[in-house]
């Protein structure tokens, strides 16, 4: 039975869609039989992947764009065919988030380390909390230096959210590889963005266990 991933965040440019395929893509590297869903109606993923047909390094996945009404009975076809379904959800918390948050296992909430992104962070909360699923804090595009990622991450702890030990830097390899079709683990598999790929999927795999 596969186990169900929402990448979600309320707030547009927080960079679900390359961080849902850079966790679609480190697992594939892995040899885990993925799939990644899109249902955000921008459908970059869509383009993300017609990219990837042109990339003979890119690892097999299975990708389906699916409206929020169909996702429930999508993931029961795909379920026993695949360890793990990824989905990436609109940038607003409407119903059709809402579906891919109550489909979920686990809800990775991709957060810049912002005040505007934390505040836009807490729609997606109290859907994850209604709907009483399993939440994880991705920070995303972390500057190298700087005052405010510690800010963020002292109310993260002050609030007792559930905040990943890894996040992701901000780093033109992410871009680079998303506009190409690739995750960064297949574009430059040595790189700094790599490592930081595979930490944080192990980062979820160990704080759910």
């Amino acid at each position: 039975m596969a186990f169900v991933v929402a990448v979600a965040q309320r707030k547009g440019g927080a960079g679900k869609s390359t961080v849902a395929a850079t966790l679609a893509t480190t697992l594939a590297v892995a040899g885990r039989p993925v799939a990644l869903l899109d249902s955000d109606p921008q459908q970059s993923l869509a383009r993300w992947y017609t990219e990837r047909a042109r990339q003979p390094q890119a690892k097999p996945l299975l990708f389906e764009a699916v409206s929020g009404w169909r996702m429930p009975a999508t993931l029961d076809r795909l379920r026993d065919s695949r360890e793990v379904l990824v989905i990436d959800t609109p940038p607003h918390a409407d119903s059709d988030a809402r579906i891919a948050i109550r489909s979920a296992d686990l809800v990775v909430v991709p957060l810049q380390p912002s005040p505007a992104d934390l505040w836009a962070m807490e729609a997606t909360l109290e859907v994850a909390r209604a709907e009483g699923r399993t939440v994880r804090i991705l920070l995303n595009r972390v500057p190298p230096n700087g005052k405010l990622r510690d800010d963020i991450v002292a109310e993260l702890n002050r609030r007792g959210l559930p905040l990943l030990e890894y996040g992701f830097g901000n780093r033109t390899a992410f871009a680079t590889a998303f506009a190409q079709g690739l995750g960064v683990v297949e574009a430059a598999p040595r790189g700094s963005a790599a490592a930081e790929a595979r930490a944080v999927l192990r980062a979820i795999q160990e704080s759910l266990a």
